[in-house]
């Protein structure tokens, strides 16, 4: 068991501090009232506004680069399709002519 899964069965009650498994199981009731907690709009608003502050945004020539790069590929790939049914088509015709 990694950190992260023992720190999210400490939230849920299922392990205590010292990582012995816990005695106290959830009840049904307690997972409704979680459940019934609800993130007021202007909360969830803010905590998204920290959230994507946290992203590693890339800089205007990585975007031109990754761009560039998929349209190159994205070109390459629709002819390599297109040649291969083309040839094939060529091929079967071939094969019933005669």
């Amino acid at each position: 068991m990694n950190r992260e899964q023992k720190r999210m069965m400490q939230r849920q009650g299922q392990v205590g501090a010292d990582g012995a498994a816990s005695s106290r199981r959830t009840s049904p009731q307690d997972v409704q009232r979680r459940r019934g907690q609800r993130t007021k709009p202007r909360q969830f608003l803010r905590e998204i506004r920290e959230e994507m502050r946290q992203v590693a945004w890339p800089t205007r020539p990585e975007v031109i680069n990754y761009t560039t790069i998929v349209l190159f590929v994205l070109i390459f790939m629709t002819l390599l399709i297109f040649g291969l049914g083309y040839g094939f088509s060529k091929f079967v015709t071939f094969l019933f002519q005669k």
